[in-house]
């Protein structure tokens, strides 16, 4: 659960920056923090605040070609990509290198030698190729399937650790729908005439890839045709993106001797001894249709039309690791026809990004010792624990929940552990080889690394210390399983927090993060899960139905909202993330009005002509300036659980009276709300 998405080009939010790493304001922000060079003064903060506050900046800070989103986060993340170049071209270089030095900086050599990997051509992909032609029996497929997911490549499903459900301390075995090459599930299925020039594209795209393998061209439409078939038939069978949002729809914990029922065609003991899993005898079977579907698609297919499969799935996966004709081919689908970008990234940051991706630790240890101190981490805590304390109060007001569960409210509110900066405990690398001239290799003895260490957790406890991402990631997120709010170094600065700008902008910024994600604890999802991390229902039956009408409101509310023409958000699919977004910045205000009359400063003190109040909502609508290209926003809008930058203000603020009235919005303004109306949970 984050403040943003991490699909295809975009990044996700959060957090607070230190002293220690030098950190100034953008050149066009004030005294306050307030970018005033960003607003547009001709618009009516009570008509649109999204265009009072970012319109300037939409206007003159244009997509540039090779990204399909532009906005504050996206400058973050490039000076972040920045730094880390610096990082890795001195690991490169230095003679003194540390082993980690000398991972980091291999891999990202290998990486930027587009010399050395057109010299090797298709070659790497060959062993593999051979291995795929010569499956002719149902042992030697699963032997197959076994070998393509221990690089990391998920033919036909998916097989991973994750906390027990039903006791949060112990790692299980948890089987799962995958095997798609599309986003999700209903681009399989959806009618309308962009959805089906989609797919018809994407069918394009498999044929394509299969003739700069050298198969002729009817032969590769022929693959292409069957690859396509039998991706929609594990479609057919999946779960969308809103219904896998209720976690209590993904668990079915069975023995194992039971799942010769689900896939009698197909040994999944084997598969556990194939991928050398830990013994254990019970799992959780997130979808158990998916593979009842999964046991008739592989009895019914013949066997050559399933080796295309995993030809597909090897070459695709492999894509950007080969030759330009591979890559640019990878990229014109995945980047230009889903996102809109137009060229290519830089390969420098497709090379950071992808010693970020395969060595993070390694590479994210350098940057915190570069970027990040103890006093950032002491600063963020403190502001973390204000903002705990208000939402105390907040639980303890509510007039629509009873005292029964208020009391295991608090319970849990008061178990949240706070992960800042960077793991306590860095990561071992030691094992993964990196050779020279290598990417190809040193990509996929990476990724055979990260498998098995995650396969080993199985049957083991939970090590809440461990992090899901690394310190450079501009982003943060709570974990409903630990219960745990966790913020990366990488986004621990300006917009989000400056030692320069006013405290209202401050809590605009990186107090709304903090409350966005500790409301996350008790969204639709959140509050499923009990202090522990157990999915458990704690809430008295009247209160969970109270919650569902509330929360209604939001589904309404962002139904109406439409990034792009003839397509809506959907409203089921975003509340838990518009629930964490209005919830957050009504803890972050509060927190605000109780640090001013602390400091007995007026709320009608200004800074660059602009009130406390006011300046804590510019500060929360700026972090949202974006501009999006209508493939991407429209990608988003039907996969993505977060609401476009646009109505991440709009929706939030015209539930706030405390906005109205701050800009001193009248009844007909699209922005007014009167006291006591609006949506509203937390």
């Amino acid at each position: 659960m984050t403040l943003r998405a991490l699909a295809f080009n975009a990044l996700c939010c959060a957090f607070l920056a230190v002293a220690a790493a030098g950190q100034t304001l953008a050149p066009s922000t004030s005294a306050s923090g307030v970018d005033l060079q960003a607003i547009d003064k001709a618009a009516n903060p009570c008509g649109d605040f999204y265009q009072f506050a970012c319109g300037t900046w939409i206007k003159t800070h244009p997509i540039p070609p090779d990204e399909s989103t532009w906005g504050t986060f996206d400058l973050l993340i490039q000076r972040n990509q920045e730094t880390l170049r610096d990082i890795l071209q001195d690991a490169e270089q230095h003679q003194n290198r540390s082993a980690n030095d000398q991972k980091v900086g291999g891999f990202y050599h290998s990486c930027m030698d587009e010399t050395e990997i057109a010299k090797g051509g298709t070659a790497p992909l060959q062993p593999e190729l051979a291995r795929i032609s010569h499956v002719s029996t149902p042992q030697e497929l699963l032997d197959e399937i076994a070998r393509l997911q221990s690089f990391g490549i998920d033919v036909f499903f998916s097989f991973s650790p994750e906390p027990d459900p039903k006791d949060a301390r112990m790692e299980i075995a948890a089987l799962d729908q995958g095997g798609l090459g599309l986003p999700e599930r209903d681009y399989y299925f959806r009618t309308d005439e962009k959805s089906e020039e989609i797919r018809r594209k994407y069918v394009a795209h498999i044929e394509k890839m299969f003739e700069l393998m050298g198969v002729p061209a009817a032969e590769a439409a022929k693959k292409a045709s069957t690859v396509m078939s039998i991706e929609t038939d594990l479609a057919r069978n999946s779960l969308d993106v809103t219904t896998r949002r209720d976690p209590q729809r993904l668990v079915h914990e069975v023995p194992t001797s039971e799942l010769t029922q689900l896939t009698p065609g197909f040994s999944f003991t084997a598969f556990f001894t194939r991928v050398e899993a830990p013994a254990f005898s019970k799992l959780n079977v997130a979808v158990p249709d998916f593979f009842k579907g999964l046991n008739v698609l592989l009895e019914h297919q013949t066997m050559n039309g399933l080796k295309d499969y995993l030809t597909w799935h090897w070459v695709s996966e492999s894509a950007a690791l080969l030759p330009k004709a591979f890559d640019q081919a990878n990229f014109d689908f995945y980047g230009r026809v889903l996102t809109g970008a137009q060229q290519q990234r830089p390969r420098w940051k497709r090379c950071v990004n992808a010693t970020d991706r395969q060595l993070g630790e390694a590479l994210g240890r350098a940057y915190a010792e570069k970027t990040f101190g103890e006093q950032g981490k002491q600063r963020t805590l403190a502001m973390v624990r204000q903002i705990e304390q208000e939402m105390g109060k907040d639980i303890e007001s509510l007039s629509w929940m009873t005292p029964e569960t208020k009391q295991q409210a608090l319970i849990k509110l008061r178990a949240v552990a706070n992960k800042i900066g960077y793991p306590d405990k860095w990561r071992d690398y030691s094992s993964v080889e990196i050779r020279d001239n290598d990417y190809f290799g040193n990509t996929y003895r990476a990724q055979q690394f990260e498998v098995k260490r995650q396969i080993n957790k199985i049957g083991k406890p939970v090590d809440k210390a461990e992090w899901e991402m690394t310190p450079p990631t501009v982003n943060a997120y709570y974990e409903p399983t630990e219960n745990n709010i966790n913020f990366p170094a990488g986004i621990l600065q300006p917009p989000f927090y400056s030692n320069k700008a006013d405290d209202s902008v401050n809590y605009g910024a990186v107090g709304v993060v903090i409350g966005h994600e500790l409301t996350h604890g008790f969204d639709d999802q959140g509050r499923q899960y009990d202090a522990d991390g157990n999915l458990k229902d704690w809430w008295q039956k009247s209160d969970g139905e109270r919650f569902k009408q509330l929360a209604d409101c939001f589904v309404k509310e962002y139904n109406g909202f439409s990034p792009v023409p003839d397509v809506h958000l959907k409203g089921e699919l975003t509340l838990g993330e518009n629930t964490a977004d209005n919830g957050g910045i009504r803890l972050a205000y509060q927190a605000l009005l109780d640090d001013l009359a602390t400091k007995g400063e007026p709320l009608s003190s200004k800074q660059d002509s602009y009130t406390q109040p006011q300046q804590f909502f510019l500060g929360y609508a700026q972090l949202w300036c974006e501009n999006v290209r209508p493939e991407m926003a429209r990608m988003m809008a039907q996969t993505d659980p977060h609401s476009p930058g646009k109505f991440r203000v709009i929706g939030v603020l015209q539930n706030m009276p405390q906005f109205s009235e701050a800009f001193g919005c009248k009844p007909g303004d699209a922005m007014y709300v009167a006291p006591g109306r609006g949506c509203r949970v937390w």
